[in-house]
């Protein structure tokens, strides 16, 4: 039992975060986030296990061979996307300090830091508290609602403290499309699009916006999408590189492919991805993450560790380092 779940889920209530919001915050009525109101459910067929507990996550785990579960929010990545700065400050900080709670009863459970990108002195702050006091392992954000991309210059202090604690930043988008995107007529077409569209589109805003080169030393990972997306997205990107990038792209120094084959961007897999040989052949197995998304209704609980231990196409020193050893190098905890 020592794999480690690069991407797990706490799934928070409105009533887990209330209680450490400050006055007047803590006061508001309904619902502390906005909400898309789909039915994730589909009336009830098909169904998560995410009304549990403690126990309950933890015996989940050793059916699963799993020792360390990091823990991403739910509900809460809607933090970036409201519009009073004050309030996004005072729900980032009020998450942390919940999830820390959490974690504080037992050492198989990590949690991972909400920053209010609304504000990027606080959320220069708030990275600094979350991790020197209350022990979170990452930092983590969803970009939908953002109304800048990662890769600007004005969440540049933030990505400078991150890479001074050694804490990685874990882009995790949520199910929502990019902005504006109005076209969206079922939950299975928005489900499909949105996440990984918008991964895409943060993922080139980083790179030509020259975090990786600004920033060597700063561990990010691009989670939920799986991996078949990287060569093709590699691709692509160092022809438009090698066309515009002196003008239009100034900050990236070196075509795409050679950041993300040399440098300390990683990707969390599916279990059943047919391609991932070719992408292990394309970037090497050294940048996968395994993530189970437990306990969420799209998992394959339980039988995340074995369908990856049981597969035949890649070797066993990718299975070992998918599924323990990268986690580790990207968390800092060895």
């Amino acid at each position: 039992m020592n794999a480690i779940d690069a991407d797990g889920h706490i799934v928070e209530k409105n009533s887990d975060i209330r209680k450490y919001l400050p006055d007047p915050h803590c006061k508001r009525a309904g619902s502390l986030l906005p909400s898309d109101g789909m039915d994730t459910g589909m009336g009830g067929l098909v169904g998560g296990l995410e009304d549990n507990d403690i126990a309950t996550r933890l015996r989940d785990m050793d059916k699963e061979g799993i020792e360390i579960s990091v823990l991403f929010p739910t509900s809460s990545f809607a933090v970036n996307s409201l519009i009073e700065h004050d309030y996004a400050v005072a729900y980032a900080r009020a998450y942390n300090d919940f999830i820390a709670e959490v974690c504080r009863q037992t050492p198989r459970l990590k949690g991972i830091a909400l920053l209010p990108l609304q504000d990027p002195a606080a959320a220069v702050k708030e990275a600094h508290r979350a991790v020197t006091k209350l022990g979170l392992s990452a930092i983590a954000v969803a970009t939908q609602g953002m109304k800048e991309h990662l890769g600007s210059q004005t969440f540049w202090p933030i990505y400078e403290e991150l890479q001074r604690l050694n804490i990685p930043l874990c882009v995790h988008n949520r199910r929502e499309g990019p902005a504006g995107e109005i076209r969206f007529d079922s939950f299975i077409y928005m489900h499909t699009i949105g996440r990984p569209v918008e991964t895409f589109i943060q993922f080139a805003g980083l790179m030509y916006g020259g975090v990786a080169e600004r920033f060597p030393k700063l561990r990010i990972a691009f989670l939920e999408c799986g991996v078949g997306w990287i060569p093709y997205w590699m691709e692509r990107m160092d022809e438009e590189w090698e066309k515009r990038g002196k003008v239009e792209a100034p900050q990236c120094k070196k075509k795409p492919s050679e950041y993300i084959k040399t440098g300390n961007w990683y990707f969390a897999m599916e279990p059943e991805e047919e391609s991932l040989p070719y992408v292990i052949e394309r970037i090497g197995d050294n940048k996968i993450l395994f993530a189970s998304d437990y306990p969420h209704w799209d998992g394959i609980f339980p039988h995340v560790v074995s369908t990856i231990r049981g597969r035949k196409d890649i070797s066993d020193q990718a299975k070992a380092r998918v599924l323990r050893e990268n986690a580790k190098r990207f968390y800092g905890w060895q």
